[in-house]
C-alpha cells in the first residue's frame, strides 16, 4: 500500500510541475497585448504562401483579400477603421473560403503586423519572422 501512495504522490507531484511549466511557458509566448505568438515557420503552407503574396503585393486569389477588417470583435489592439485587412488562407477540402484567415495592421503595402487566425476570428496569433 505504501508504494502505491508514493506513486500516487509522485505522480500528482509531477502533474502539478507540469501544469505550473506550461503556465510559465504560456507567457513567454504572448505578446504584449496578450496575443500569443506563431513563429512564420510553424504556419501551414497555405498561411506561408498567403503571408509571401501579403509581403509582395499580391496578386491575391479571392476577391476580398485585402478589404478592411472591422475588428469587431476586438480581439486585436484597437485602431482606427482602415488599419486592420484580412487575407484568406486557403482551406483544403474547403468548398468556400474556409475558417483560416491572415489580418494584418498598418499600410496595405507594408504591414506592420500579421495575425493568424484558424477559427474566423475567435482566436488570434500574432506571427513572428
Amino acid at each position: 500500500m505504501r508504494w502505491g501512495i508514493s506513486k500516487l504522490v509522485l505522480t500528482f507531484t509531477l502533474l502539478l510541475s507540469a501544469v505550473t511549466w506550461n503556465g510559465l511557458l504560456a507567457k513567454e509566448v504572448n505578446g504584449p497585448t496578450g496575443i500569443p505568438f506563431i513563429a512564420l515557420s510553424a504556419l501551414p503552407v497555405q498561411g506561408f504562401e498567403t503571408y509571401r503574396l501579403i509581403r509582395q503585393g499580391g496578386p491575391f486569389p479571392y476577391e476580398k483579400d485585402g478589404t478592411v477588417f472591422g475588428n469587431r470583435e476586438r480581439l486585436l489592439p484597437i485602431h482606427p477603421r482602415g488599419y486592420y485587412r484580412e487575407y484568406t488562407v486557403k482551406s483544403p477540402g474547403s468548398r468556400n473560403r474556409g475558417a483560416r484567415r491572415i489580418v494584418c495592421g498598418g499600410a496595405a503595402s507594408t504591414p506592420d503586423t500579421c495575425y493568424y487566425t484558424v477559427d474566423h476570428y475567435a482566436s488570434y496569433r500574432m506571427i513572428v519572422p
